[in-house]
């Protein structure tokens, strides 16, 4: 690895109370540039803007894909990063997809734990509090032509990270509009995915909603996801969320949920979720709470759902009843080392750069 610190650390003048989530970005940044068939050098250097043209192919025919994780310190100051080898995976499966090179384990992980720990002052500590990671591999070469690049980059970027979407939202079931297709890059974090949602979620802003839950393409019958995260029922108390597919992301904290609550002993079923069933289990008085998970909002919970011009109200639930809020808390407490992970999860970023 090749490493260029930064010689005007903007450090002093971020205020960890005061701080807007994805505009601020942390001093460095990891690049590695892929031409005549493989990847060159891993660089770390100061965090800035890179020489490119509107002719970059990734601009022009989409071959983008990206990953999101954290990093977490603890009261102590140890820097832990959450399953990073999950977003490895992912990573390379959305590259292949995309038709784009793989990226190396030692590319991935070396890079990530450089990253965070030459900047690890930037990881704010307390609640809610940690350092976002974005992970993306993108096509670079010069040329108008719709074909597979010849050139990418790789490279992480860091904002740091604050709790938001604290308050219950309400989300519309989206009968239109779907997020993926059968035979699509719904299972890719493809760049995209993301630019196509934006503009039914405009829509259900306009109509009072926060956000959607993304039902099928073929009949709407079934809930897929929600805006950005996965999506999780719960009907009197068992859960159940859709399966992964082709359409459906596999979400390293929609997996981490699961595992936790059947580590509780919770009732989780990992099956197809009816539009009709979700909605006739709220009039029946047996749904109990809707809730999304993703990295960087962890969970987020639903107090209403729109369903053919009806808000239809969800149970205000006490922390101590919300399976939402209970997993949360124990995924949080793992991912900040306030627990025990008996899951093997935390990777602990050691001061590998000190003498640097």
């Amino acid at each position: 690895m090749i490493i260029q610190k930064t010689e005007n650390s903007r450090i002093s003048t971020f205020d960890p109370n005061n701080f807007s989530f994805g505009n601020t970005f942390i001093d460095h940044m990891i690049i590695c540039e892929y031409e005549n068939g493989k990847w060159g050098d891993v660089k770390l250097v100061p965090y800035g803007p890179l020489m490119f043209t509107p002719a970059m192919m990734g601009v022009n025919y989409g071959q983008a894909c990206f990953e999101g994780m954290k990093a977490y310190k603890d009261k102590d100051g140890q820097v832990f990063l959450f399953r990073p080898e999950k977003n490895f995976e992912r990573i390379n499966k959305s590259a292949k997809r995309l038709a784009m090179p793989e990226v190396t384990e030692e590319m991935f992980l070396d890079g990530l734990k450089a990253l965070v720990d030459i900047d690890r002052d930037w990881i704010p500590s307390g609640e809610g509090m940690s350092l976002y990671i974005r992970p993306l591999i993108f096509a670079t070469e010069e040329a108008l032509k719709a074909r597979v690049a010849n050139k990418y980059m790789f490279a992480i970027v860091a904002t740091p990270a604050k709790s938001y979407y604290t308050e219950p939202v309400s989300v519309k079931i989206s009968d239109h509009y779907s997020r993926a297709a059968s035979g699509g890059v719904g299972s890719a974090k493809a760049a995209g995915n993301y630019a196509a949602s934006f503009y039914p979620t405009q829509l259900a802003i306009e109509e009072g909603y926060e956000q959607i839950i993304w039902t099928d393409d073929s009949t709407h019958e079934y809930f897929e996801e929600s805006g950005t995260m996965n999506v999780f029922v719960r009907i009197n108390d068992t859960i159940y969320t859709p399966p992964t597919s082709e359409k459906i992301l596999d979400g390293v904290t929609r997996d981490s949920f699961i595992q936790l609550a059947r580590r509780r002993g919770i009732e989780v079923k990992i099956e197809p979720i009816k539009v009709k069933d979700v909605v006739e289990a709220q009039r029946n008085g047996t749904l109990k709470e809707v809730w999304g998970v993703g990295t960087a909002v962890v969970t987020t919970v639903f107090q209403a759902l729109g369903y053919n011009g009806e808000k239809l109200a969800l149970p205000r639930l006490s922390d101590e009843e919300s399976y939402a809020v209970i997993l949360k808390n124990d995924l949080v407490d793992i991912q900040t080392n306030h627990a025990e992970d008996p899951f093997g999860w935390r990777v602990l970023v050691d001061h590998v750069l000190e003498t640097v």
